[in-house]
């Protein structure tokens, strides 16, 4: 178990976690800049009611897609380079110059450009915070605060929406969109203020070959300072020799993801998670929760603030106890369960939205609203818990870095067509465009079905037996093989060390 340490590095690690919530801040806080009549009037004085039309609103939000696309390549080099610390001191400092220009924009095209810099420096803290969150986490907690990471989406969008909601009642003018878009900085401010206190990578630091540095935090950290500890040491070997792997991995080329027809499997479930994760029709809510009621009939800002609310209030609760259940569920039939329970979910929204559009029933409108609630308990179940740590499992180390890159890509061109299409689809042809979603979870089902594997419990080799079949054995020596190169690289470092010490004695 942790040492007496614990209270310092959860701290660390729930400062870090913060950079998750950033994200869901942004998309709840658009839902809600949407219904405030002061932001429509302020950025489309012409039509106040209507706001800037479907197209402009589609780049508002899919700009950040564009910038965070642009941070995916320049993530990881800041990563590597300045740190993981300074890396967030970066990505921070980027946000809150469009966090400043965000706040004070005085016209559509300040607004847009602001969205554009804080996507690209949320794509370096994105990068940065996680990975700060995995190295100095203690090995006994590590996989539920990796789970809980990707779930503070929630906590940010929870705190979007309420703001959103007091600025409304609390300001008749521009200030209750301004409130909200300069409190979207608190992130970075927080991060910025405790970064300092943070500790750095012990893995960057071995790369950088500052050994001594990284053994002392391990210590510090996870034995209350003891460097002779058992665990302490067994982290440092490992970190050492995963280093060594990642040297030899580092010669290769994306090619290897296409290379085999295992590798080529993976790599098509990699590229399924990541559209999937965006396009199950949860893209329509995330950033256009106000054309969706307006649609049902639920047009006034009052009522429209409170279901954001309480809908990300519902979706962390969801996203949390998903979170705390993957190890004992397993991996297939949480894919199955969330993906059919959308499926359903969307055909009832259907369904209930078209009642309401063409006979104006409001019972039925109340109804799709609670088909939301109903389909964000689907969706959390898996598709939020399971996104990342799913990829990482079915990915063996040799091609895992570069499939991850793959699924990020991914997401972000799904977010990029989420957030310009929708607006001007649900526009042009109103809940018809649901049917567009019902026809693509039932693709997304079948998919799921046929090709997403239980990996619960599975070792290397029967992962490998299942995606490459006859060439399985060839899969697991070759990581067998990197093993061996390890540990025969850590053998001729404790023979050099032997060597200066004999030397050093003679001396």
């Amino acid at each position: 178990m942790p040492g007496s340490g614990d209270w310092r590095l959860y701290f660390l690690c729930a400062v870090a976690i913060i950079n998750s919530a950033t994200n869901g801040y942004d998309g709840s806080m658009m839902n809600g800049l949407q219904s405030l009549q002061s932001w429509k009037a302020y950025f489309n004085p012409a039509d106040p009611e209507q706001g800037p039309d479907p197209a402009t609103r589609g780049l508002l939000n899919a700009i950040m897609s564009v910038g965070g696309t642009i941070g995916v390549f320049a993530g990881p080099p800041a990563s590597d380079r300045l740190g993981r610390k300074l890396a967030i001191v970066l990505g921070s400092a980027i946000m809150l110059v469009g966090v400043a220009l965000q706040g004070g924009a005085v016209n559509i095209g300040m607004f847009i450009a602001a969205r554009f810099i804080l996507g690209f420096g949320l794509s370096i803290t994105s990068n940065a915070a996680p990975t700060l969150v995995v190295e100095i986490a203690h090995p006994t907690h590590r996989g539920k605060i990796t789970a809980l990471y990707n779930t503070m989406w929630y906590l940010g969008s929870i705190i979007a929406a309420w703001v959103t909601y007091g600025t409304f009642n609390a300001f008749q003018d521009n200030w209750s969109w301004r409130v909200p878009s300069i409190i979207q900085a608190a992130p970075s401010v927080i991060q910025l203020i405790f970064v300092w206190f943070y500790e750095e990578s012990p893995r960057w630091l071995v790369g950088k070959g500052r050994d001594e540095e990284a053994l002392r935090i391990l210590a510090d950290l996870h034995a209350n300072g003891n460097k002779e500890d058992d665990l302490v040491q067994l982290e440092y070997r490992e970190i050492k020799e995963t280093i060594a792997r990642e040297q030899e991995v580092a010669k290769r080329s994306y090619a290897e993801l296409w290379a085999t027809p295992g590798n080529r499997r993976r790599t098509f479930i990699a590229v399924t998670v990541g559209f999937f994760s965006q396009w199950s029709g949860n893209g329509l809510v995330s950033y256009y929760l106000t054309d969706v009621l307006n649609n049902v009939g639920i047009t006034d800002q009052h009522s429209q603030l409170l279901i954001n609310g309480f809908l990300q209030i519902w979706n962390l609760i969801c996203a949390v106890t998903a979170a705390l259940f993957v190890d004992r569920v397993g991996r297939r039939p949480l894919w199955l369960f969330s993906t059919a329970g959308m499926l359903i979910a969307f055909i009832l929204q259907t369904i209930c939205t078209g009642v309401y559009s063409e006979q104006l029933n409001h019972a039925a409108g109340y109804a799709s609203v609670a088909m939301i609630f109903l389909f964000y308990a689907a969706y959390d179940s898996a598709w939020t818990p399971l996104t990342v740590s799913y990829i990482v499992e079915i990915m063996p180390f040799t091609i895992r870095a570069k499939g991850m890159a793959v699924q990020g890509l991914c997401v972000n061109l799904a977010l990029f067509f989420n957030s310009y299409v929708n607006p001007v689809a649900l526009t042009a042809i109103g809940w018809k465009y649901y049917l567009v979603y019902c026809c693509w979870l039932f693709v997304e089902l079948f998919v799921v079905w046929k090709y997403y594997v239980e990996t619960k419990g599975r070792t290397l080799e029967e992962l490998a037996e299942i995606f490459d079949g006859d060439q399985a054995a060839l899969v697991v020596a070759e990581a067998r093989r990197l093993e061996a190169l390890n540990l025969a690289a850590e053998e001729k470092a404790n023979r050099d060390n032997l060597e200066v010490l004999d030397a050093s004695e003679k001396v």
